[in-house]
């Protein structure tokens, strides 16, 4: 079975991955095929957790692969701390993309945030769009992580280690910098 930890990103889905490689039945992954192309980019392999906010840009050939035979879970954050944190990496990475590729620069006036709370509208509608058809669905808060990751843990009958799982909820990976800070 296949887990997809969908996501707009800034969300804690690092965190969610260091916690997964607790697991022994399962392997665990953060954006393990993210510069592949074709069939090769879904072809994870059996008993997987995979964690990639790029899947919400894929989301019509992943339910083509995988359909509701994989189990998904919508990883979310408190909305206004994951638009600050994007708007922070305004120049690189998704926030770019969307900005240059998407939006074609925007329109004078646009601020990063308004960009980022523009594509965190964008993701999260697409996600819920993927999931409304989907059976094995689960909601999980970057907040409620001690009490939310424990439930996960039982869903997907997880082996291994969840003592020191939880454990890594209380590290922050791959947290944004402080403005100003190099």
């Amino acid at each position: 079975m296949n887990v997809f930890i969908l996501n707009t990103g800034r969300c804690g889905s690092t965190t969610f991955i260091q916690a997964c490689r607790h697991i022994s039945n399962y392997s665990a992954g953060h954006e393990t095929r993210l510069r592949l192309i074709g069939d090769a980019r879904l072809a994870y392999p059996d008993n997987h957790i995979e964690a990639d906010n790029r899947l919400t840009w894929l989301l019509g050939r992943l339910d083509q692969a995988y359909g509701d035979r994989a189990y998904y879970v919508h990883l979310t954050r408190e909305r206004a701390a994951t638009a600050a944190s994007f708007a922070q990496r305004k120049d690189f990475g998704i926030m770019k993309a969307y900005r240059e590729g998407l939006l074609l620069e925007g329109e004078p006036g646009q601020t990063s945030l308004d960009i980022a709370l523009d594509y965190l509208t964008t993701a999260e509608t697409n996600i819920a769009h993927f999931l409304k058809d989907k059976t094995h669905t689960m909601s999980f808060r970057l907040e409620h992580a001690q009490r939310d990751f424990p439930v996960f843990w039982n869903w997907i009958n997880a082996q291994g280690r969840l003592d020191a799982a939880l454990l890594e909820w209380q590290s922050r990976h791959n947290a944004s910098m402080p403005r100003g800070h190099p």
